[in-house]
């Protein structure tokens, strides 16, 4: 099989692949930038495999970065581009699921694409689109199946990861996982237990985000998987409630994060715990936290004039966007432009400060000072007082006299 229209990254990299081939060794484009050539999917990094050596790929090529040299690969520069060159290796034994104890580099191609976890990302292409495909995995990219290369429990006992990444691509790709594969991972999926919580999130949040998250999330909940996740174990039921919701396809980690907060019915003081087991970044968990509380709030009404200042512009957007899922319509352009019409967007244009409250009341920094600004604030945004500093004076001294 060959391609007959080279995609453009392809045709750029090439002059690597000559150039190492031009010193005696073999060279081809491998993974998952070859099956989305065959997908007509957009192509994103452009990996490429070897049968030099990372010390003999340092000496053909000026600028190189040791990326992760111990197992094979040398970042190779060109221009503004960069290669991830990976050396033909075999792996030893996985004593600890994730990483092999040993690896050897070989000068064979079939002993590389044969330790790979898919058989439709063991695909190589040499430098005239011409695919090498040694375990059927152009048919199985045909047929829209996910299976493993080989004997599918050699492949998750090697690297338990592997079940996770089975499950993303079925979302992503919309694919059916094969039959053993899938008895593979129910038999197997314990083992996700011995992988860093990092690396599942990565896998998991990409499912979530996939074109048909749901051909991914029932055999995650059916084989078990869910419950060596963060957070998940006692919510199986919940998932499949997860299920019934429309599938189409999220746009944002923080809608997708929502989405299943809401599903599995968290309270707002278990997000951030739920979040931080998955280790997200405290700005992620801000925004998921913002979104939630948006939801509630829209799905029992409509927005309040604070909720809109609350929320900011976007996050109203994106809650708007997520009402969709619980068959409920949106109102995109009314929201903005009931956002647009408040008198202030956030605190740093309200008309008065904390330093002119303390100069004006010379009273010293406290509590008070914190609350007299919300209360300032809300009043502006309610439209209860005009957003000038004097009538804002007045106001505080009102509010400070009647205490």
């Amino acid at each position: 099989m060959k391609l007959e229209i080279i995609p453009d990254e392809f045709v750029k990299a090439a002059k690597v692949l000559q150039e190492i081939q031009a010193h005696g060794f073999e060279a081809y484009f491998v993974g998952g930038s070859v099956r989305d050539a065959l997908l007509n999917q957009p192509i994103h990094d452009v990996d490429i495999a070897t049968s030099a050596y990372p010390e003999e790929i340092k000496q053909i090529f000026n600028r190189t970065i040791d990326v992760g040299i111990e197992h094979g690969t040398v970042l190779v520069l060109v221009g503004e581009e960069q290669y991830e060159i990976t050396t033909f290796r075999t792996e030893s034994t996985y004593q600890d699921f994730r990483r092999p104890d040993t690896v050897t580099f070989v000068r064979s191609l079939k002993e590389d694409l044969k330790r790979r976890d898919f058989t439709i990302n063991a695909l190589a292409m040499d430098v005239d689109g011409k695919i090498i495909d040694l375990f059927d995995g152009t048919l199985d990219l045909e047929q829209k199946i996910i299976r493993a290369v080989g004997n599918p429990k050699e492949r998750f006992h090697e690297d338990a990861l592997r079940m996770m990444r089975g499950l993303r691509f079925a979302s992503q790709l919309d694919f059916t996982i094969e039959g053993e594969t899938l008895s593979a991972i129910s038999e197997f999926h314990s083992l996700l237990g011995k992988i860093s919580v990092e690396r599942i999130a990565v896998e998991f949040i990409k499912l979530l985000l996939g074109k048909n998250r749901r051909a991914a999330l029932l055999p995650f909940v059916e084989t078990e998987c869910y419950q060596y996740c963060p957070g998940l174990k006692q919510y199986g039921e919940a998932l499949l409630n997860f299920l019934d919701l429309p599938n189409r396809q999220l746009e944002t980690d923080n809608q997708a994060w929502t989405l299943l907060l809401h599903s599995i019915g968290l309270k707002e003081n278990e997000l951030r715990p739920f979040l931080k087991s998955w280790k997200q970044s405290n700005q992620m968990i801000h925004e998921v936290q913002l979104l939630v509380f948006g939801l509630n709030k829209r799905l029992q009404g409509d927005w309040q004039v604070m909720d809109l200042f609350n929320l900011g512009l976007d996050a109203v957007l994106s809650v708007e966007n997520l009402l969709y899922y619980y068959d409920q319509k949106s109102k995109l352009e009314e929201a903005k432009e009931r956002y647009s019409s408040l008198p202030i967007h956030n605190r740093k244009q309200l008309a008065i400060t904390g330093n002119d409250l303390l100069d004006y009341f010379n009273k010293k920094p406290g509590k008070w000072l914190g609350d007299m600004i919300e209360m300032l604030e809300t009043a502006v945004v309610n439209g209860q007082i005009a957003n000038d500093k004097e009538l804002l004076i007045v106001y505080a001294k009102d509010i400070i006299d009647e205490e």
